[in-house]
């Protein structure tokens, strides 16, 4: 039995890039299809860069850290964002609604001119 691989079914663009952690700044080479936009020279030869946030040689399940993540902090931020965004909401239905008193009392004092204005046979 003879087994063929099927035609044209693989990436072209299949080459090397470097991966770099942003955490520890560790880099290393391996085949991709990603894009990347930025490009870096490792021992004397330039390739495509792709920054990521985790790695192998920083993730704690490899490295065998465990690290405390400010969840609180993330937290605090979010009602902070939620509460500013509560308070803006109510200020420009505030705003709203003393453009809307105003135009119905320009239109009321209007009105009344209308009313009180002499009128001439």
């Amino acid at each position: 039995m003879h087994l063929t691989m099927k035609k044209e079914i693989h990436p072209s663009n299949y080459r090397p890039v470097v991966f770099q952690d942003l955490n520890n700044g560790d880099t290393f080479i391996t085949k991709s299809t990603v894009a990347a936009e930025d490009t870096i020279t490792v021992d004397g030869v330039e390739y495509p860069l792709v920054k990521v946030h985790i790695s192998r040689t920083s993730h704690p399940f490899f490295t065998g850290e465990e690290r405390v993540l400010d969840i609180e902090g993330r937290v605090d931020k979010f009602k902070a964002r939620a509460a500013a965004g509560t308070a803006a909401k109510e200020q420009r239905a505030a705003k709203a609604q003393k453009v809307v008193k105003r135009a119905a009392a320009k239109a009321a004092k209007a009105a009344d001119a209308v009313d009180n204005a002499p009128t001439t046979k």
